[in-house]
């Protein structure tokens, strides 16, 4: 069973076209070469917490996708609100993934403890926040990313057998 992914970038300057979205396209990258996955949806909408909302409900919901991996929104600014998006639309958290992004990101750069981001669970997908710049993104990723076949198998209620398994490349 391959997992199937939705991407989510939230910029207010991408969504208006005035700036390349690099992070959404890193993303798939990173979940194709390490996942046995699909990447299904991709999007971009502006720092809008309705709008945040309406996507993850939609991509949840309507399409039914296993994992949606959001990027943007998670900083201090006011109009960072892709967190509050999330807990608006998720029935329950999943702490750990933005716990171990934080904690092992802050060996790297003290502001990593400045993210907001957060996980949880809406039906049978799983949604998680991460950072808007590309390398925050690299970093935080590659952490989680081994755990994401168990997760989804176990949230899905899959055999553990029937989702391939995280592999590093060579």
């Amino acid at each position: 069973m391959r997992i199937r992914v939705g991407v989510l970038t939230v910029s207010d300057r991408s969504s208006r076209g005035e700036r390349a979205d690099e992070s959404g396209p890193l993303i798939r990258r990173l979940v194709l070469e390490q996942l046995d996955a699909v990447v299904e949806a991709e999007g971009i909408v502006p720092d809008n917490r309705a709008k945040i909302a309406e996507k993850l409900i939609e991509w949840c919901d309507d399409k039914r996708l296993d994992l949606i991996l959001t990027t943007g929104g998670t900083g201090f600014a006011p109009r960072d609100l892709t967190p509050e998006a999330t807990r608006d639309v998720i029935e329950r958290e999943t702490p750990g993934f933005p716990e171990v992004m934080r904690m092992e990101g802050f060996k790297v750069t003290p502001h990593a403890i400045l993210s907001r981001a957060v996980a949880g669970i809406r039906g049978k997908s799983l949604i998680i926040n991460l950072p808007g710049s590309p390398k925050a993104v690299r970093e935080g990723l590659l952490l989680i990313l081994p755990a994401i076949p168990h997760a989804i198998s176990t949230l899905t209620e899959a055999p553990d057998k029937e989702i391939h398994r995280f592999s590093k490349p060579g």
